[in-house]
């Protein structure tokens, strides 16, 4: 009866008693290891997996962690003679023998899984990670709850304005009077100028007031803002 395994993104085909070289696996010499990713069991009858066979498994034991043939890379750049470079390179491998091929149960088998050493270090970063996940997943609903906050915390900040509005819908249009745009009118208002009949009223020191706190110097005299005013007032 014969296998063929899938470990490492390679392929293998093997029987009971062979010994093959393997990706680095995470185990030690001596441990017995099991490969469940079976894609295909051969013998008197052929099972073909769809992509592994179900319950197949192949057990091994490990003898010796090695390192593969020594792999020299030479580079060399056209036309710069000063430019190379040499790298070698050993593969790190697991020996394994083969020692039982399961045909089904290898759930049940209580033997380790052959994990390659990237598998088992990801595995450890998952880990890592799975508490900060978590704690990510716990502020959540804070974050929703300090989303849902905003709209009202806004609302809550927009109410000043609002209520300002209300307190200025007995004021008049001081925008009738010549010389008199929305900035000024802001101005006033900040001022607690909110009628013609106040304007009427003013006297010459009250213009001369208005003139420093509005910057706009001579220009209550030059637009005749008090005759207006008491022209508007009157109705």
């Amino acid at each position: 009866m014969f296998a063929v395994l899938k470990t490492g993104g390679k392929q293998y085909k093997v029987a009971s008693g062979d010994t093959l070289r393997v990706e680095k696996l995470a185990a030690d010499a001596g441990e017995t290891v099991q490969f469940n990713d079976i894609l295909m069991l051969g013998g008197d009858k052929v099972t073909v997996g769809a992509p592994f066979v179900a319950g197949a498994a192949v057990q091994a034991e490990v003898v010796d962690q090695i390192k593969g043939d020594k792999v020299i890379n030479f580079v060399k750049r056209r036309r710069k003679h000063s430019s190379k470079r040499t790298k070698g390179h050993r593969q790190k491998l697991t020996l394994v023998r083969i020692t039982e091929i399961l045909s089904s149960g290898a759930d049940k088998s209580g033997v380790k899984a052959a994990l390659g050493a990237g598998s088992v270090a990801g595995v450890a970063v998952a880990a890592a990670a799975a508490p900060k996940k978590a704690a990510k997943k716990a502020e959540a609903p804070k974050a929703k709850a300090a989303k849902e906050e905003a709209p009202k915390a806004e609302a809550k900040k927009a109410a000043p304005k609002a209520k300002a509005k209300k307190a200025d819908a007995g004021a008049d249009d001081l925008t009738q009077i010549s010389g008199v745009g929305p900035v000024i009118v802001k101005k006033l208002h900040d001022l607690g100028v909110t009628t013609f009949a106040q304007i009427a009223e003013w006297t010459a020191d009250d213009v001369a007031a208005m003139d420093e706190k509005l910057n706009f110097k001579g220009r209550i005299d030059r637009d005749n803002w008090i005759e207006q005013a008491k022209e508007f007032s009157k109705g």
